[in-house]
């Protein structure tokens, strides 16, 4: 199967994402673009995993299990208690399957756009960010520096972003995946030895 063109793929999400999940998607690849011009990364590549990242979001857990057993995609034991954090990998796996995107940078951008992971590429950075940051989220805290820190350091903004979400996920301790604090410890390090 040869890629959809970004229209193709718009269309196609139109369909599967409810409009405020659509809306929040067109805001990620906006915001991916914009920082894909200032860090040096391919704008169109950023354009589509922005716009891919949260395919499989409008699922039920439910079905999210079902299409990831289908798929032989390995469920985790925080993914078997915490089913929706699948959108992520099974969003990654359509990436390549339903819309035909082979590009490894891409599918993996997706793939860890909700914990990040250690050493991430640039276009990873980005998304992870760019889903955080988009011009429709509001919640978070500490988002005004976040969003400086998303055109001018990006590591630290990384950290900045897992910190936070550690934090906010304190509360509920069985809902930490250790790829979200394997991120926040490789991202603090990077911080820590930079500020000497």
């Amino acid at each position: 199967m040869s890629a959809l063109d970004v229209k193709e793929i718009k269309e196609k999400l139109k369909e599967n994402l409810t409009k405020k999940r659509y809306e929040h998607t067109i805001g990620v690849a906006y915001t991916a673009m914009c920082m894909a011009m200032v860090h040096d990364v391919d704008i169109e590549k950023a354009n589509i995993a922005g716009l891919l990242h949260d395919n499989a979001k409008c699922m039920s857990d439910d079905k999210l299990v079902q299409k990831c057993k289908k798929h032989d995609l390995k469920i985790s034991s925080i993914e078997k208690t915490h089913p929706y954090l699948l959108h992520a990998k099974l969003g990654a796996f359509y990436a390549g399957y339903k819309y035909g995107i082979e590009d490894d940078d891409i599918i993996n951008s997706i793939l860890y756009h909700t914990t990040g992971r250690p050493d991430m590429t640039m276009l990873e950075k980005i998304i992870y960010i760019a889903d955080y940051i988009e011009p429709s989220r509001n919640k978070a805290t500490n988002l005004k520096k976040i969003r400086k820190l998303a055109f001018s350091d990006i590591d630290e903004c990384v950290y900045q972003i897992s910190k936070d979400t550690l934090e906010y996920l304190q509360k509920d301790d069985d809902s930490i995946d250790m790829t979200t604090v394997e991120t926040y410890k490789y991202y603090e390090d990077i911080v820590n030895k930079r500020r000497g």
